[in-house]
């Protein structure tokens, strides 16, 4: 078990696009800095984030356009203007229209300025950042400069030369859209910056950075396009299985996730290569890391290409053993984290103990069957992660008022506190658990209802966008978080 996580902790889980802020979105600006500030306070050493990855048109951060690039959207403006690289009235910074703009637009303007402004350290520091992520970063930012120029489409319909990567095809098109591809790689430069000064920041006070990984990427990805031999393709480069999972507590139907299936046969063949390499990215950018959907490493749900639901698949074995010791001998014992929810068998669990993976605990889960429900406080054991909810459950609150008067009975009988509300109930359970980490998302320590969801499951509109608003952390709210913290010794 790794040191880090064989402590007793508290930790949020809040994406970084909930912070509140000006701008369309959260960002890793002011805010973010003030949301450390406000963790140090309360004692909470975690921060739990979902992917950081370049988001498709449906801003799900489960669906990257690259297993290794930031999210060009969560960058700060007025971090662009503090170093010169962004000014007005450039677009006008007294502009209460400032960030009116699209993202694209100032980031562009910001690469252009950096072009004239910035000094020889900086413009070598972004040159060393190219050479050092040159192995991913030349062919994302070719693969974003032609998507595009071809945009809708995916990588998949374009021209034969370009789908099919040929050299020549491509070395015309670095020289044509050098311009470009030099502005999305300064994207990269300015991300990765802001990211690990955020993340010096939070360890100078005593925050952790949890980070989510998906087991899959995305079909339309640079991942993809760049490394067709690590996926399952035909020799057309399209999908021949898709992932996802059969009918569960999240829908009737399962969910068709559509992502392609990994090639294991070549991945072990070079000694897991591609997977070593995306793990180092994402230990850069993060101090403890979560495996969404582990389960797919001892096993995975492939659907035909061709079925519209998930109903008709089959469950194929993954080389997890072989993959987890790789990632052993290369990377040492790293602060992994088993996301082992869903159709658990006996040889995931296995899988998990094996590498002495924490998995996860779910109370919303712990109350529907007997008193050998897993879930259940009673049956934690220390190494495991104790949640009220994930971001795919609705929140404690929108989840409570849905039950019976039975079930909530139950759940007091049980937990105790009848004269508290059932999140805070939930929250004491979680924090109060053995289980060395207890993660608490934002929603729940604010008690909001379902309408601050932040994803369904199954469902492609309304996800993604919840944000909260500092008026809501009110000062007693924040001294019983801390108090909690406290009660169950898991300050800093």
């Amino acid at each position: 078990m790794s040191a880090i996580l064989n402590k007793r902790r508290a930790g949020i889980l809040l994406h970084i696009t909930s912070l509140p802020g000006s701008s369309a979105m959260g960002d890793l600006g002011q805010e973010a800095y003030h949301f450390v500030n406000f963790l140090h306070d309360t004692g909470i050493t975690v921060w739990q984030t979902l992917p950081l990855g370049t988001t498709h048109e449906d801003r799900s951060p489960y669906q990257s356009l690259s297993a290794h690039a930031g999210n060009p959207e969560l960058i700060s403006v007025d971090w662009l203007c503090k170093q010169g690289w962004l000014r007005f009235p450039d677009i006008s910074t007294e502009s209460k229209n400032a960030f009116e703009y699209p993202k694209s637009i100032l980031l562009t303007k910001a690469f252009h300025g950096f072009l004239k402004r910035a000094d020889e350290g900086n413009k070598k520091d972004f040159a060393d950042f190219c050479q050092a992520k040159s192995f991913w970063l030349d062919d994302f930012a070719l693969f974003m400069a032609l998507r595009h120029k071809f945009h809708p489409q995916c990588w998949n319909q374009w021209p034969e030369h370009f789908k099919e990567r040929e050299a020549k095809a491509l070395q015309e098109a670095r020289r044509r859209l050098k311009a470009q591809i030099d502005s999305i790689k300064f994207q990269q430069y300015v991300f990765f910056r802001q990211w690990l000064e955020l993340k010096a920041y939070a360890g100078q006070h005593g925050v952790l950075m949890f980070g989510d990984i998906p087991i899959f990427v995305s079909y339309d990805s640079a991942d993809v396009w760049a490394n067709r031999d690590v996926f399952k393709l035909d020799d057309a480069g399209e999908m021949i299985v898709v992932a996802g999972v059969p009918p569960d507590y999240f829908s009737e139907t399962g969910q068709r996730w559509g992502n392609p299936h990994f090639n294991w046969h070549t991945l072990k063949k070079t000694g897991f290569h591609w997977w070593l390499d995306r793990l180092q990215t994402q230990l850069e950018l993060f101090d403890i890391l979560r495996i969404d959907h582990f389960r797919g490493l001892e096993a995975a749900w492939e659907i035909p290409a061709y079925e519209e639901t998930a109903i008709n698949g089959q469950w194929v074995k993954a080389p997890g053993h072989a993959l987890l010791s790789a990632i052993n001998v290369a990377l040492g014992s790293i602060p992994l984290v088993a996301e082992d929810l869903g159709i658990i068998t006996s040889e995931v669990e296995e899988l998990r103990d094996e590498f002495h993976l924490p998995g996860m605990k779910i109370l919303q889960f712990a109350f529907g069957d007997g008193l050998d429900n897993p879930y259940l406080p009673g049956n934690y054991v220390t190494n495991c992660v104790a949640y009220t909810g994930t971001h795919d459950n609705d929140t404690t609150l929108g989840w409570s008022e849905n039950l019976s008067d039975e079930a909530k009975t139950k759940i007091y009988d049980y937990l105790g506190n009848p004269q508290t509300s059932i999140p805070c109930a939930l929250i004491h359970a979680a924090l109060g658990s053995v289980a060395n980490l207890a993660v608490i998302p934002m929603q729940d320590i604010l008690e909001l209802g379902s309408e601050h969801r932040m994803n369904t499951p199954g469902t492609a509109t309304g996800n993604w966008t919840w944000r909260f608003r500092w008026d809501q952390v009110t000062p007693e709210r924040t001294e019983k978080l801390g108090n909690l913290v406290r009660l169950f010794d898991r300050q800093a």
